[in-house]
């Protein structure tokens, strides 16, 4: 194999020196999507934050039946992430079951109950738009 090849498709990490897949975003978000469909999430939204954080590119918020259906969904994804050659992701919320946090790097996962999802209403936040944008369309640049 040569090296161009290599680059293109592996990145090197340095600490367990091991050769692991290199993932887009998209690609990432694809599998999350699918993951969330295939254990009957409700509601799935995707939106795209790289303009309004670095915190990640992207934030998917899905909605349960109940606390058994967000840890399933929940465990099912995080085996599909792991599966798919991704790495691990980070988990807050678990064991409350109310609303569960997934963070891939690149891609956060909400899961909520619907009451807890409307209290939140994190699509409103995160889909409003960007308020210096506003601002200047609004005022203009001074």
């Amino acid at each position: 194999m040569d090296l161009k090849n290599i680059v293109q498709n592996h990145s090197y990490d340095i600490l367990s020196s091991k050769a692991k897949k290199v993932f887009s975003v998209k690609g990432s978000l694809e599998i999350i999507l699918k993951s969330l469909e295939d254990t009957k999430a409700e509601d799935i939204v995707s939106v795209d934050i790289q303009k309004k954080s670095s915190l990640a590119d992207y934030m998917v918020i899905a909605s349960a039946n109940s606390q058994r259906h967000i840890s399933s969904i929940a465990d099912h994804l995080l085996r599909t992430w792991k599966d798919s050659g991704q790495g691990l992701a980070r988990v807050e919320g678990l064991s409350g079951g109310d609303w569960v946090l997934i963070d891939t790097g690149d891609i956060i996962v909400h899961l909520f109950r619907p009451e807890i999802r409307l209290f939140y209403n994190l699509e409103k936040i995160w889909m409003a738009p960007d308020l210096n944008n506003t601002t200047s369309v609004l005022f203009g640049d001074h």
